[in-house]
Parts: structure tokens; C-alpha cells; sequence
């Protein structure tokens, strides 16, 4: 997660140059909110209202799960975040990134261009077996690898790859075409990974939805029906090095911009479709939210990034667990005063 917090601030940041504190007025909703919901404390509030980055860890319901909440006053436009933390061009450019492209409408095999297993993970899918494999797929595609893979001919590792970008594609339509139940179910482990009922219940906790965004909530549930009219998506893959093994993953931006003084000037999902490694399921969250004076163009850029993840329970996974979470807040908080900075340098 720290790494995938990383990158995303990364490809944001030009030149993050000082910015002196700026107070703004917070909304009557916004503070019940960051008070009952994310419950800071009087103290954190104040921060805020001094310009400084507030950042927790939030209270698991399990050992793999792991939820992140951060905030800060920017005093810049919300469309200037928007712009800059999807721009792909200056994110390809960044280190971990190995690999990354969007989406064409509809999707074409042409897209998956570059989208390929390296050479230790096309050695594991050789002995890959249901409940016991490195990779998270499902039973059905360790099947067909053991039926359609010729292991003994010298271009075995390009059959894989053809293969991989061929299911990829599969997957992502039938996605866009079943919504949630398409995501199936991974059989790496000896506990199969339900991953739509992952989903919706990492999504419970999040519960500044259901109240203020309930059409926003239950699109992210419905998918594709239910679509309100001011949300727009965007699917994307990536090669990322988010830790020991380079991991691919399929990922569905909803864009939702606001259409009352009520409601955040902007909403971001980014939920994770397929991840080769390391997370069962990831959603990330970002709200713009306008401050109550018209006179500033500001507004409070609040994230929340949750994720189910593999190798977190037990005594070797809390070891891991507890590193990951006490650096999280720590980085978040430095991350979010980057971004302020480098988009109010902008101004």
C-alpha cells in the first residue's frame, strides 16, 4: 500500500515547493464527518485549519484488511488534481512503473500491448495447481494453462503472455458486462478469495457514502447499471513493483463531479479489477471537497485507501502487518503535504 501511495503522489509532483499555511472555512458536514466518521481529534482539526496534513491509520475488522484516511486544505482548484493525477505520460515515466496503458472504448487485445508475466512468475504458472500457486487466478485459468501451453517448446513463455493478455481482455468485458460477479474467484490459496463479496464488504466500511453519494454507493455496487448521469469511467492496466515481484493489475476509475453544493466537487474510485500479487482487493478513494468561502478556490482533498491483502495474518504476516500500517500514516501525511504544495506552486 505504501508503495501504491507512492507512485500515485509521484506523478503529481513536479517541484513541491514551500506554501505558507492557509486557514479555510470548513462546512458544518465536512466536520461532523471528519469527527464522527474519520474521528480526529481537536487537535488534528486544528492542523487542518492551519494548513497541515492530517493523517490515520483507521481501525481493521480483520488482520488483511487495511484502510489508510488522510487530509489536507489545498488552496487550488479541485479540476487542477483532477488533471494532474491522471496524467498517464509524466506516470510512465516514474521508476516502478514498468508497463502502463489505457483502456480503449471498447476495449481492444491491442491495448494489452506490453501486458506480460516475467520470467519467475511464467515458472510458477508451470506448476501451478487449484490452492496452491504464486499467482492469484482462478481455477479455471490453471486449467486451461496445463491444456493449452506447450511446456517443451522454446516460445512456451510467449504462448503464456498471449495467453494472459487474450484472458485479461476477457475479463475486463465480461466485467464491464456482469459488473461485481465477473470478478470471480481466486484458487492460489487453500481458502478460496471470494473477490465481489470482498468487495462489498470492504465498501460497508466506508461510511461517508451511503449517506452523502447513496447513487455514487450503489453504482460502485451495481455496476453497470444504475449509472448516474454525472460519472464517468476509465479502465486502465498496470506493471507496477509494488514489493519483491513485479505485479499486474486491471483498475476502473469512476469519476463523479458533483452537482450540488452537498456534495464533494469531486469523487474518485480507483477499484482494483484484477492484481496478479499481493492484493485480494484494493479501493482507493478521493474526495474534492470545496471550502464554504466562494472567495477561495480551494478545497479539502481527502483520501482513504483500503485493501484486503495476502500474507497479513499469522505470526510471520502480523510481523508485516505492523510495519506496513506504522509507516502508512506516516507517509500519507508527507504525501498529501506534497501534493498541496506542488499544486498551489502551480497556482
Amino acid at each position: 500500500m505504501i508503495r501504491r501511495l507512492v507512485m500515485k503522489v509521484a506523478l503529481i509532483v513536479l517541484i513541491a515547493g514551500f506554501t505558507a499555511p492557509c486557514r479555510a472555512q470548513m462546512s458544518s458536514e465536512l466536520l461532523n464527518y471528519l469527527q464522527q466518521d474519520a474521528k480526529l481529534s481537536q487537535d488534528q482539526i486544528a492542523s487542518l485549519g492551519k494548513g497541515q496534513a492530517v493523517a490515520k491509520n483507521l481501525e481493521s475488522r480483520q488482520a488483511d484488511e487495511v484502510f489508510l484516511f488522510g487530509v489536507i486544505y489545498v488552496n487550488a482548484t479541485p479540476e487542477s488534481y483532477v488533471k494532474a493525477a491522471y496524467d498517464f505520460e509524466r506516470l510512465r515515466k516514474l521508476p516502478n512503473y514498468l508497463a502502463l496503458e489505457k483502456f480503449s472504448n471498447p476495449p481492444q487485445l491491442a491495448d494489452l500491448k506490453g501486458f506480460e508475466l516475467d520470467s519467475q512468475d511464467i515458472k510458477d504458472l508451470k506448476d501451478c495447481k487449484p490452492g496452491h500457486c504464486n499467482l492469484q487466478i482462478p481455477a479455471s485459468t490453471i486449467a486451461d494453462v496445463h491444456q493449452t501451453i506447450r511446456w517443451s517448446d522454446p516460445d512456451a513463455g510467449q504462448q503464456v503472455n498471449q495467453m494472459a493478455q487474450k484472458k485479461a481482455l476477457q475479463h475486463l468485458l465480461n466485467y464491464q458486462q456482469r459488473g461485481n460477479q465477473a470478478l470471480g474467484v481466486y484458487n492460489d490459496k487453500h481458502d478460496p478469495t471470494e473477490a465481489p463479496e470482498q468487495f462489498r464488504y470492504m465498501l460497508s466500511y466506508v461510511k461517508v457514502l451511503p449517506k452523502a453519494l447513496p447513487d455514487y454507493y450503489n453504482y460502485l455496487l451495481d455496476y453497470p447499471d444504475s449509472k448516474p448521469a454525472n460519472v464517468e469511467n476509465m479502465f486502465y492496466w498496470e506493471k507496477v513493483k509494488f514489493g519483491l515481484k513485479p505485479t499486474l493489475r486491471m483498475v476502473q476509475v469512476v469519476t463523479m463531479q458533483g452537482n450540488s453544493p452537498h456534495q464533494p466537487a469531486y469523487t474518485i474510485a480507483e477499484k482494483q479489477i484484477y492484481s496478479s500479487h499481493y492484493f485480494e482487493t484494493a479501493l482507493d478513494l478521493t474526495y474534492c471537497i470545496s471550502g464554504d468561502d466562494a472567495r477561495q478556490p480551494g478545497f479539502y482533498l481527502i483520501m482513504i485507501m483500503g485493501s484486503e491483502q495476502a500474507g497479513l495474518t499469522g505470526f510471520k504476516g502480523s510481523i508485516v502487518r505492523s510495519h506496513a500500517v506504522g509507516r502508512g500514516a506516516s507517509n500519507l501525511q508527507k504525501s498529501l503535504t506534497t501534493i498541496k504544495n506542488a499544486l498551489e506552486k502551480n497556482q
